[in-house]
């Protein structure tokens, strides 16, 4: 899955200044996984500072950007989720497009085409959400360095992606369309699925 996603970046070129993959201190796996990175290219780079939650590991990525790599504060910054795999680089490219020159940034989404049931405790409906205005928040997501960094110091671990720590801010992301293939392989069934969809592309 990492190899994939990894590729999908690599595809985009001189695009993208620097692609750095951000996993635990301790992670051996990885160098099985992609042999040849960080050296594909000279601007990888392998941060080993993952942390305990995803907020935790992208704070200290940008933390290690800003650092060790000289990133300045109006950089702009993907971040991704390795765990979806099936991200292709014409979406990766449209986000990028649409967000260079936004005052916030922005991030992939999909629109709701599902009927929103809210649970009661007893595990029955209790409402029924209208879904026009709703999205399913995808990634890659891009923000400034700066940002993001100061966005995810303040938020601490209470928030579910790099978007929600921008609004934290009261700033209002972009919501730019993603793709239903883009989806985050979370459950079994959804290996079998992935699999599928990276067998008709090739």
């Amino acid at each position: 899955m990492v190899a994939h996603t990894v590729q999908a970046f690599r595809a985009l070129g001189e695009r993208i200044a620097r692609l750095a993959l951000v996993v635990a201190p301790d992670d051996q796996a990885i160098g099985e996984a992609l042999p040849d990175f960080p050296r594909a290219f000279s601007g990888e780079r392998l941060l080993r500072v993952g942390g305990a939650s995803r907020a935790a590991t992208v704070r200290n990525g940008l933390q290690a950007l800003r650092m060790q790599e000289g990133a300045q504060p109006r950089d702009w910054v993907l971040v991704h989720d390795a765990a979806r795999c099936l991200v292709q680089p014409a979406q990766i490219e449209a986000l990028i497009s649409a967000c260079e020159h936004d005052a916030v940034g922005g991030l992939l989404a999909l629109p709701l085409a599902d009927t929103l049931k809210c649970a009661s405790p007893e595990g029955r409906v209790a409402a029924t959400l209208a879904r026009a205005d709703k999205w399913l928040a995808q990634t890659p997501q891009m923000f400034r360095i700066g940002t993001l960094l100061d966005a995810l110091e303040r938020t601490g671990e209470r928030v579910n992606d790099e978007a929600s720590a921008i609004e934290a801010l009261g700033l209002a992301p972009r919501l730019v369309p993603g793709s239903s293939q883009n989806f985050k392989v979370t459950y079994p069934e959804d290996f079998a699925w992935a699999e599928a969809l990276l067998r008709s592309r090739c």
